[in-house]
């Protein structure tokens, strides 16, 4: 049976098409309109639909997928195949909790820490009993170089790429060792609280700006690129089964 799949986020939306476990086609977005839904399914032969935002979409989005599918919009009230135990489940990010799902569908019996580097870093971690708890979350890389050019007089704003380098020897070279070293020293070290509590841990990298951190982190890391979209993908057949 194939899916849609819709994770709108707050840099932008995927929408993405799955049939049974397998991602068909993926596209990414900056402002999700229902014409660009209808183009993307064209000719797909889709039987269900899912849709998780953390901002505001148009409403009319949902009338949609609810005229033509199956339809799921996932709230803290939606059924799970994992127990959410947040204590907050109202205020708790459909993206977290989706990526918990995820994570559930990879490691079903085992500890997962998820590692979701996007707009903002989350760390969010389900148990071996399937149970989630919650995490913690922390600026995103763009949101770091972004804060020091807004909250200081000089400091200018920098492109987020690549280094290596410990020691700046330019302005911009200083600021981007601080952010990405600096984003690196605080994986790492929650990385090693999670595991004094639960070992073994399976960790799980995923979101946009992995990629500059997968190479770097020492412990053994599962990369997965679309971590949410594979938890939605898990909630939507828990329901519709």
């Amino acid at each position: 049976m194939k899916k849609l799949i819709i994770d709108i986020g707050n840099t932008f939306s995927k929408i993405a098409i799955y049939d049974g476990n397998s991602l068909l086609d993926l596209i990414k977005i900056e402002d999700i309109q229902i014409k660009d839904i209808a183009s993307f399914v064209k000719d797909k032969d889709i039987k269900a639909a899912i849709i998780s935002s953390v901002v505001f979409h148009p409403g009319n989005i949902n009338n949609y997928l609810k005229e033509k599918y199956i339809y799921i919009e996932l709230t803290d009230k939606t059924p799970l195949p994992i127990q959410n135990l947040y204590a907050t489940p109202n205020s708790l990010g459909k993206d977290r909790l989706a990526a918990a799902v995820g994570a559930y569908s990879l490691f079903p019996k085992e500890h997962v820490l998820v590692i979701d580097a996007g707009t903002c870093i989350k760390y969010d971690f389900k148990n071996d009993r399937n149970e989630y708890f919650g995490g913690a979350i922390s600026p995103g890389l763009e949101m770091r170089l972004k804060s020091l050019n807004d909250y200081t007089d000089k400091l200018p704003l920098c492109k987020l790429k690549q280094t290596n380098k410990l020691i700046g020897t330019t302005t911009e070279e200083s600021i981007l060792s601080g952010v990405i070293n600096g984003a690196i020293a605080e994986i790492t070290g929650i990385i090693e609280q999670y595991k004094e509590k639960f070992n073994p841990l399976k960790i799980i990298l995923s979101g946009g700006d992995a990629i500059y951190f997968d190479n770097r982190l020492k412990n053994s890391i599962f990369a997965v690129s679309n971590i949410v979209l594979l938890g939605l993908n898990e909630i939507l057949d828990y329901n519709v089964k």
